[in-house]
């Protein structure tokens, strides 16, 4: 796609209907403790982004006094709205909010011949960007699921101030496409993939055939909700875009990925990409870092012992770095 500087985002209404007419993500808060769940009546602004030919949706929580902003990126399969109850914890709730859609998830539609994970890295980078043109705050990703890996991505290549991650994994790495896929022998369909050209790599089929969707979270109804969701898991991604997130190389290895301070705040009971998998990329960082574990949770945590938990990381990180 051709470049073009970031505009400003502006109101949803604008451009066109909301999360106020997509209601799906509201089923998903009674499984979230009280204080974190969202009503229409305390849910983020909605506005639109502009960005290289696309209306990209970004929930926003205006806090002009904030002494940080924090980014929230969303994995595959998954959408902003559905990260607003994070930003809801204690350790978040007095720093700026903003949640984008990613290209081909949530409301943001994706280019004619589909996204490539190349196209969620620039978008997320030119959004930081424009949230450096405005005013010169830290600014703070925090990377959940699939997510963390492109926080970390845009760490190594764009400057940012800390990355908080749930995950980070290689999925260039074998073992990794294994758990990633809807099934395990469905980890060698990247080298075939690679031989479908256009227009055919623009074939659309839906994320749960391709992405272990059921193991998103411990809880099945949760993942249930999930699988239905024509916004997240039950929506429909291209060939081109699964293809391009399961051969990306990490931006830098770790071992020269120096600057930025990172947390992994990774749940214990993962069932779709263990621990394990995260620590090994993790132990190779060169950076500032810290790690902990969230007690009793999966992949998406809801738990009330693993948010505790990550609400203590989260606290402790931006204290040691001075990020709030």
């Amino acid at each position: 796609m051709p470049s073009s500087a970031p505009s400003t985002p502006g109101s949803a209404t604008d451009v066109g209907p909301g999360y106020r007419d997509h209601l799906h993500w509201q089923r998903y808060q009674a499984f979230f403790p009280g204080a974190l769940r969202l009503s229409a009546d305390n849910a983020p602004d909605e506005q639109w982004w502009r960005w290289r030919g696309l209306k990209v949706h970004v929930d926003r929580v205006d806090r002009p006094d904030a002494p940080a902003k924090v980014i929230a990126l969303h994995g595959v399969g998954t959408y902003g709205r559905m990260l607003a109850p994070y930003g809801r914890l204690p350790a978040l709730a007095d720093l700026e909010y903003i949640a984008p859609d990613l290209p081909g998830f949530g409301l943001t539609g994706a280019p004619l011949l589909g996204a490539t994970y190349a196209d969620w890295l620039d978008c997320v980078r030119d959004l930081v960007r424009s949230e450096r043109e405005r005013d010169g705050r830290p600014i703070v990703l925090l990377g959940v699921s699939t997510g963390g890996r492109l926080a970390y991505d845009v760490a190594a290549t764009t400057r940012v101030d800390g990355v908080i991650t749930t995950c980070l994994v290689d999925p260039a790495r074998d073992e990794v496409r294994r758990v990633l896929a809807a099934r395990p022998e469905m980890a060698r369909w990247s080298g075939l993939l690679s031989l479908v050209r256009p227009p055919l790599s623009a074939a659309r089929v839906p994320v749960h055939w391709l992405v272990n969707i059921a193991a998103v979270s411990n809880q099945s109804q949760y993942a249930n909700l999930v699988w239905a969701d024509e916004l997240a898991g039950g929506g429909w991604i291209s060939l081109r875009f699964a293809r391009s997130c399961l051969v990306a190389a990490p931006a830098l290895p770790p071992e020269r990925f120096t600057g930025t301070p990172l947390l992994l705040a990774h749940p214990d009971e993962d069932r779709w990409t263990p621990p394990l998998l995260s620590e090994e990329f993790f132990g190779r960082i060169a950076a500032p870092t810290r790690s902990a574990a969230l007690r009793g949770a999966g992949h998406l945590p809801v738990e009330e012992s693993g948010l505790a938990d990550l609400d203590r990381a989260v606290r402790d990180f931006l204290d040691e770095f001075d990020l709030q």
